[in-house]
C-alpha cells in the first residue's frame, strides 16, 4: 500500500507542494531551518532511503508472489498432462476395442447373410 502511494501522482504533486511550502515559510517566515535547508535536505535524504528499501521489499515481494504463481502453473500442467495421457491411453483402448469389433462384424456379416438368403428362399 505504502509503495503504491509512493509511486502516484498524487504523492509527487503533494510533495513538491510540501517542499515548496517549507522553502517558502523558512525564506519569508519565522526560520527554524534557514536558507541551506539542513533539515530539509535531512528529511529528503531519509525519504529516499526508505523508498528504496520499501522498493526493494516490494520487489522481493513481487518475486515471491511470481515464483508461487510459477509453482502453480507448474503443477497445473503437470496434471494436465497426465490427465491427457490418461485420456490418449483410453483413446487407444477404446480404437482396439472398435477395431476388434469391426472385425467380429466383417466375420458375422457374412454368415448371417447367408442365413437370411437360404430362409427367403425356403419360404
Amino acid at each position: 500500500m505504502l509503495r503504491d502511494s509512493m509511486g502516484s501522482w498524487a504523492f509527487v504533486i503533494g510533495f513538491i507542494l510540501i517542499m515548496g511550502v517549507w522553502i517558502i515559510v523558512n525564506s519569508a517566515g519565522p526560520r527554524w531551518d534557514p536558507y541551506p535547508f539542513i533539515l530539509l535536505n535531512l528529511i529528503l535524504s531519509m525519504i529516499a532511503g526508505l523508498q528504496g528499501a520499501i522498493l526493494l521489499i516490494a520487489a522481493k515481494r513481487q518475486d515471491q508472489i511470481a515464483a508461487a504463481l510459477a509453482r502453480n502453473d507448474y503443477d497445473t500442467n503437470v496434471a494436465a498432462k497426465e490427465d491427457v495421457e490418461r485420456l490418449i491411453q483410453l483413446a487407444e483402448r477404446n480404437e482396439l476395442q472398435l477395431q476388434t469389433l469391426s472385425a467380429a462384424l466383417r466375420d458375422r456379416l457374412p454368415a448371417e447373410q447367408g442365413k437370411r438368403k437360404s430362409a427367403r428362399r425356403a419360404e
